[in-house]
């Protein structure tokens, strides 16, 4: 029903996801904020970054922006995940061969 939650005040970032929404309307958001009032969780840091939001999905965002910490290296577009995973997928292991 949802991809993302949390009760206790979580401060999230999700940055280059990709969440495509069954055909269901009522499991479109992909957030959920467990026990806790709008009133509450409207405080709480919740903000989607590049993430690809398909048939429909939406992410609530919430509370105030947060600076990200400086990194080495930058999420992706989530437009771009099925080109970086084209060849993801099990290995070809052998019974007592290290893969």
């Amino acid at each position: 029903m949802y991809a993302i939650g949390g009760s206790k005040n979580p401060t999230i970032i999700s940055q280059g996801n990709r969440f495509v929404a069954p055909d269901k309307r009522e499991c479109k958001e992909v957030t959920k904020r467990d026990y806790a009032s709008q009133s509450e969780w409207k405080n709480w840091n919740w903000r989607s970054e590049g993430d690809l939001l398909a048939n429909g999905a939406f992410f609530v965002q919430s509370g105030k922006e947060v600076a990200l910490p400086k990194k080495e290296m930058t999420a992706r577009p989530a437009s771009t995940v099925a080109s970086l995973t084209r060849y993801a997928g099990a290995l070809n292991c052998l019974v007592n061969k290290p893969c």
